[in-house]
């Protein structure tokens, strides 16, 4: 279940400059088996190193507890169709059994293969987060998901959901106005692509040894349970 990129998402990416100047891409959709496999904290991708930045830099608020000792990573678009799935069917037990509980932080990053609407959507997220309310704007954003590229994320619902979760909208306005968060934007996809992510969501599970588990697709809340145990066993 993961949403792939077309060919040229890289060279649209790339011509990604400022909130206001997108050039658009599409993005096809298909399913596949559960992808779990362990893969090192430090590894050669090509030309790409691999860090800990990698999967810790450019990307939202830590979620949970700081001092939790798994860390899950989510890149995502927020007009994926299995990225609204797991928000819906899955990410709230996980917040409930694991991020409140204290045993497992989330960021969550961005990699943008759907169109200009999803670069706008997480423009629109990280000038919240110079608000503190990052978090409540990715939500809004899930809650009121209804397709790709037909318009429920067009910079006039964008504005009316940065106002209805109480984000002081002249600064929210200016800050999307600038472009303030384009080159984090532009590093989280970069960093996807390092990764070798091939569709959203994609999640990648850290242990407190820096193991890093990778998962494909909207899994259902069982197959992040038993990653999840795996990991706090370190």
């Amino acid at each position: 279940m993961i949403h792939g990129p077309s060919l040229a998402i890289g060279a649209a990416i790339a011509s990604i400059a400022i909130i206001i100047a997108f050039v658009g891409f599409d993005g096809i959709s298909s399913q596949t088996e559960l992808v779990i496999e362990p893969a090192p904290t430090v590894q050669q991708v090509g030309p790409a190193k691999i860090t800990m930045n990698t999967f810790l830099a450019n990307g939202s608020p830590l979620l949970g507890n700081p001092s939790a000792p798994v860390t899950l990573i989510e890149f995502g678009d927020y007009q994926c169709h299995f990225c609204n799935v797991f928000f819906h069917s899955t990410e709230g037990d996980i917040l409930k059994n694991y991020v409140e509980t204290g045993k497992v932080k989330i960021i969550f990053k961005d990699y943008n293969i759907i169109g200009p609407d999803s670069v706008n959507a997480s423009h629109g997220a990280h000038c919240a987060k110079d608000q503190k309310l990052f978090w409540e704007y990715h939500d809004i954003l899930y809650s009121n998901w209804t397709g790709e590229n037909n318009g429920w994320a067009s910079s006039k619902n964008l504005e009316k959901f940065a106002n209805e979760i109480g984000l002081d909208m002249d600064v929210w306005t200016q800050c999307m106005l600038d472009g303030t968060h384009s080159q984090t934007i532009l590093a989280s996809n970069e960093d996807a692509k390092s990764l070798g992510i091939t569709g959203t969501p994609a999640f990648f599970v850290i242990d407190s040894d820096g193991k890093t588990t990778k998962l494909f697709g909207a899994q259902p809340y069982d197959t992040f349970e038993k990653v999840f145990e795996n990991a706090l066993q370190k």
